[in-house]
């Protein structure tokens, strides 16, 4: 007997530390209740000692009368002394049931139903977290109140780099008529942006509030433009041609004509003659090239992205643009920051939007006694890529600045419209967007960002 005690005594104290396991998990998993991770963790761990306690109490002997010990200490922590059949039952069935509670989604006490209802919220939520439109929540049913994003698009619209007054943004978004859908326009980074702005009035636990959509359309809005000008160049110069290729080929042959009856005709009378259809020959050659400039806009061929160093793209055109401005008396400036920046684009198309907003530069500070441009490349705070072309001219008046880069519009009096207009079209093919920017000082300052 005094050698089976000592193993007795090992049974014992295996099966209380189990069970002294189980409660302190038990306690551990409540403290986490905020943490369905550390629940889970805790249910896993629980798994051996429930394991080691059935296995105890299937090798204890019965002993009828005896307290129900492990149910006692299951309950409430007192140390037992003897265990019965009704005390393996009770703490066998207790310890599985926690186990596999826990080991399951036991910890959160969730029911099927339950369980359903929060997966569909927590889909829900992540649909709307990254939905491509900006949500807002706006207090009060009408007038002004605070502005609270609702999704990771809200979010980035009011980080550093996209709107450039939040609060106007928010004075904005509160000025919208509840039900109705309206294009709006904010002031970024990037210039100005258009969006298309909804909002609905709601109720929500007897608080009213307003809930704001925001969708820049402002790419989306250029692309249509552009093709739609592409379009009618494509029409136009289809038209046009077709009738000044005759009148040019007749005006030559009619020239032709009048060299050859010159001396049966008056001298006055083949002097006017002779100098109408040299007019009309001239002009017609000049529309002929004039309008084949503009076929350009609509034969840009399809971009064909590859990696650019910007670095080695600037070097390029410091090499060919800089000496014009030296000549001038002037200089020309060109940075990357970092200097190992690259970026995915058709090069020849970025290279030929950057010259012709150089050669606009060139033009505009024709009177200037010291012409300066600066091309710098750096990322904004956003994260994209923008490129700017400064230059210290007289700049573009403001009534004029949302003009700049239509097709036939130009303040040039010998300007056709096209330089700007190419710019913007060679920018959209590559994915994107330039503008004009208000200058800090004088001149005029072009955006580009990708």
């Amino acid at each position: 007997m005094a050698s089976e005690r000592p193993g007795k005594f090992a049974s014992w104290a295996a099966g209380y530390g189990s069970a002294a396991a189980l409660m302190a998990l038990s306690y551990a998993a409540a403290g986490y209740a905020g943490s369905p991770r550390m629940q889970v963790l805790c249910g896993l761990a629980a798994i051996v000692p429930a394991c080691l306690l059935h296995r105890r109490l299937r090798a204890a002997p019965v002993a009828r009368g005896a307290a129900p010990a492990f149910s006692l200490l299951l309950a409430s922590g007192s140390a037992p002394a003897t265990v019965n059949a009704n005390a393996t039952a009770t703490a066998h069935a207790t310890a599985t049931a926690h186990a596999t509670a826990t080991a399951t989604d036991g910890a959160w006490g969730l029911t099927p139903d339950r369980r359903a209802l929060l997966d569909a919220a927590q889909a829900l939520e992540a649909r709307l977290e990254h939905a491509p439109i900006a949500l807002f929540s706006i207090a009060h049913l009408n007038g002004p109140g605070a502005l609270t994003p609702l999704n990771a698009s809200a979010r980035r619209l009011l980080a550093p780099g996209r709107a450039s007054d939040p609060a106007q943004l928010a004075q904005l978004l509160a000025a919208q008529t509840a039900e109705r859908r309206e294009l709006v326009s904010f002031e970024s980074e990037r210039g100005t942006e258009r969006a298309l702005a909804a909002v609905t009035a709601l109720t929500l636990q007897g608080a009213g509030q307003r809930l704001a959509a925001l969708m820049p359309v402002e790419s989306e809005l250029e692309a249509e433009a552009m093709n739609a000008w592409r379009q009618l160049v494509q029409v136009l110069t289809h038209e046009i041609m077709n009738s000044l290729t005759p009148v040019a080929s007749l005006s030559r042959t009619a020239c032709d004509l009048l060299e050859e009856a010159r001396a049966d005709l008056a001298p006055d009378v083949s002097g006017d003659l002779g100098t109408a259809l040299d007019a009309i020959a001239r002009r017609a050659a000049s529309l002929v090239e004039f309008v084949a400039s503009y076929r350009s806009l609509s034969s840009v061929p399809q971009a064909q992205p590859e990696r650019v160093h910007l670095g080695e793209l600037f070097a390029r055109l410091s090499m060919l643009m800089a000496p014009q401005w030296l000549a001038r008396g002037g200089r020309a400036d060109f940075s990357v920051e970092p200097a190992s920046l690259d970026v995915m684009m058709d090069p020849g198309q970025l290279e030929q939007a950057l010259i012709n907003l150089l050669k606009n530069a060139a033009e505009a500070t024709a009177a200037t006694p010291q012409p300066q441009v600066q091309v710098s490349a750096r990322l904004s705070r956003g994260g994209r890529l923008r490129i700017e072309v400064a230059d210290n001219g007289p700049g573009v008046p403001q009534e004029l600045a949302a003009q700049v880069f239509t097709p036939f519009f130009s303040t040039k009096k010998q300007g056709r419209g096209i330089g700007l207009a190419m710019v913007r079209h060679l920018v959209h093919a590559n994915g994107g967007m330039v503008r004009y920017a208000k200058p800090v000082g004088a001149g005029a300052r072009f955006v580009i960002t990708f």
